[in-house]
């Protein structure tokens, strides 16, 4: 039951990013800024950190070849980095306190991990024209903002999930 709703959560995610994508370029002061949702990961963070490794990192390795399918042309490109994000989460929140400020900020800086990460992989493949500076201003600094909202509100969820015992055991074998 658990492990069917973790998978149920993380594909309504899944789902929801697209939509959320419908409101992105948004034209501010002449210029254009790209958000990109990043539900699906926050939320293998999430797990990874409050609830079970493991889970995170199988889960990530199917939604992020999932990703690979749907979303853009190059397959494994996802489906490495999400797995590895949910990872990275893992082994730093063991040094840090498990508190919800610094989940948040482990959030937001391993979400910029991935973008800066796929945004240097398509660059050297040529996947992308567009250069450091313009990418850091018109895509990661709106996509950070709006995935801080995602996050703030997500996390407050998350915890009051996994303390009701909604996902079971709290933090169940790493």
């Amino acid at each position: 039951m658990i492990q069917t709703l973790i998978v149920l959560i993380a594909v309504l995610l899944f789902f929801l990013e697209p939509v959320f994508s419908l409101f992105s370029p948004i034209s501010y002061g002449g210029e254009l800024y790209t958000l990109v949702p990043r539900f699906v990961i926050v939320y293998l963070i999430f797990i990874a950190i409050y609830y079970n490794r493991r889970r995170a990192i199988i889960c990530g390795i199917v939604f992020g070849l999932l990703y690979d399918m749907f979303y853009i042309d190059i397959i494994g490109l996802y489906a490495f980095l999400y797995p590895l994000i949910c990872y990275i989460a893992a082994v730093l929140i063991r040094y840090v306190y498990r508190h919800i400020l610094t989940v948040m900020l482990l959030t937001l800086v391993l979400i910029a991990l991935l973008e800066m990460l796929s945004y240097g992989f398509a660059s050297v493949i040529g996947l992308t024209t567009i250069g450091l500076d313009e990418f850091m201003t018109s895509r990661l600094v709106p996509t950070m903002v709006a995935n801080a909202v995602f996050v703030v509100m997500f996390d407050w969820l998350m915890k009051k999930m996994i303390d009701s015992k909604i996902f079971g055991l709290r933090n169940e074998s790493f």
